[in-house]
């Protein structure tokens, strides 16, 4: 058991016992680490679970008070009927081309994105090895970067994956113009046209995308800002359609940021073999982990080939370089026959540029860096969401990657906000972009890579103002 489940556990016995009365405060998080052996974000957690099962309740400026008990039986009976959701055809290209075109408007504060801070890339050391490349590129590099891609970038990409006690050949590693490219590849080579495809409610936008571009039907799944998806949700969607192929981030998801653990990857990869189902893994923000270790992939756990890992350097060095990888296992050959008929291949001069970076110690120092900064400017910009925004909205925090999960309360359309937001030189990301259903109209998504000056306040102060005036509405 995880220690903010340890606490968790405690503090509700606790509760029912009366210790902890209706009203009463709980103790801050400074001072519950004080007084046990649990970090800050340990304890964070745990009172967010708390309060997502209407055990506590947070005020703003004030800390956590113990909810009142009709709050907290109804949401131990208020089970969602709504696990697993069916669409047949997936029709959200036109929103999500809207949202991402908004964005670009000149001086927005741009919490609506989906990359992190670019001031955070290591974009000198970076151009340095691209113009090193250029002037030593080989009149045969076109030909040597065809797929499967650059020989010595998939061996490098091989010994990271040997890291973390992974033995992936380089032979299985197809480089691809991104990650999206891996991805898209990967669900065309195990699917047909009219197959149903399993994704994560909600789920990264990029994979609806391709649902609808591929004809394929959508099944979403239950997940949770904290479990991440429900694996009983799962095994129900696996048992009642023939499921070709699960499309899933078990490492901080996105928009969630949940991190599944080892057990239920483990438990994971046990189900979807069992179906004999593929699994596709998107896992682009792996690297921007919190803690001390870096978390597993669930390929990590399969013993039957059935994973093809996807993920890319946009997200840790530069996101326009467009490079990312699938180690695709026994389906490395069909995914680079269907990469010649679409893309042809990745860049060859940048592939031969990441090469010259990853072959030295920059690319470590640099991500060290980037996680410390990430970890302050995460916890910074949700400190400053509880001061000004109201306490019946939820911040959802995780230890690792770069969003924030936000829920209002439902009778609040947060495309409504995203339009009036606009108006005032502010981006979001509505929950609406991340499923086909309406279940997250009222979530929104924020970028919190972004170091929080006097600018990023106002604007959050600005959004907490246009929250308060759509509640008061009603």
């Amino acid at each position: 058991m995880a220690k903010y489940d340890i606490l968790v556990e405690q503090i509700r016995h606790q509760i029912q016992c009366e210790i902890w009365a209706v009203g009463d405060k709980l103790p801050s998080l400074r001072k519950q680490a004080e007084t046990s052996d649990m970090s800050l974000m340990t304890i964070l957690n745990a009172y967010q679970i708390l309060e997502s099962q209407g055990w506590i309740v947070s005020h703003a400026r004030s800390g956590y008070f113990v909810a009142p008990k009709i709050q907290y039986a109804n949401a131990k009976q208020n089970h969602s009927d709504t696990a697993i959701h069916t669409t047949e055809n997936v029709d959200i290209n036109d929103l999500i081309f809207d949202v991402l075109q908004a964005s670009r408007t000149p001086n927005i504060v741009d919490f609506g994105s989906v990359y992190p801070d670019p001031t955070l890339y290591p974009r000198l050391q970076v151009n340095k090895s691209l113009m090193a490349a250029a002037k030593t590129m080989p009149t045969s590099s076109a030909l040597d970067n065809l797929p499967p891609g650059n020989k010595d970038l998939r061996k490098i990409i091989s010994k990271r994956y040997a890291a973390q006690g992974i033995n992936v050949h380089p032979d299985e590693i197809v480089i691809t113009a991104g990650a999206l490219e891996a991805l898209n590849l990967s669900l065309q080579a195990v699917t047909q046209p009219g197959d149903w495809v399993i994704v994560e409610s909600p789920t990264f936008y990029g994979a609806l995308q391709s649902l609808q571009r591929l004809n394929l039907r959508a099944l979403s799944v239950s997940t949770h800002p904290r479990d991440g998806i429900d694996l009983g949700s799962l095994k129900e969607a696996l048992q009642s359609h023939p499921v070709k192929a699960c499309w899933l981030m078990t490492n901080h998801q996105n928009p969630l940021g949940c991190t599944l653990s080892d057990e239920k990857k483990a438990q994971l990869i046990e189900l979807l073999a069992e179906h004999n189902v593929y699994l596709i893994e998107d896992d682009v923000y792996s690297e921007l982990y919190f803690g001390s270790k870096k978390p597993l992939p669930a390929k990590a756990f399969d013993k039957q080939g059935m994973t093809m890992h996807c993920s890319s350097f946009s997200k840790t060095l530069v996101a326009g370089f467009r490079i990312g990888w699938v180690a695709a296992g026994k389906m490395a050959l069909p995914i680079q026959k269907l990469q010649l008929m679409s893309t042809l291949s990745a860049s060859a001069p940048i592939q031969l540029a990441l090469t010259k970076y990853l072959s030295t110690r920059n690319y470590e120092n640099h991500l060290r860096q980037m996680r410390r900064k990430l970890e302050q400017r995460k916890f910074a910009t949700w400190q400053m969401l509880r001061t000004y925004l109201p306490a019946t909205v939820n911040v959802n925090y995780s230890e690792g990657g770069y969003f924030l999960w936000l829920e209002l309360p439902e009778n609040i359309d947060a495309m409504d906000l995203y339009h009036q937001a606009l108006k005032e030189n502010i981006s979001i990301s509505p929950g609406k972009m991340f499923s086909v259903s309406k279940k997250f109209n009222h979530c929104f998504r924020i970028n919190s890579s972004f170091e929080c000056f006097a600018v990023e306040e106002r604007a959050i102060k600005k959004l907490a103002q246009l929250i308060h005036n759509s509640m008061a509405r009603g």
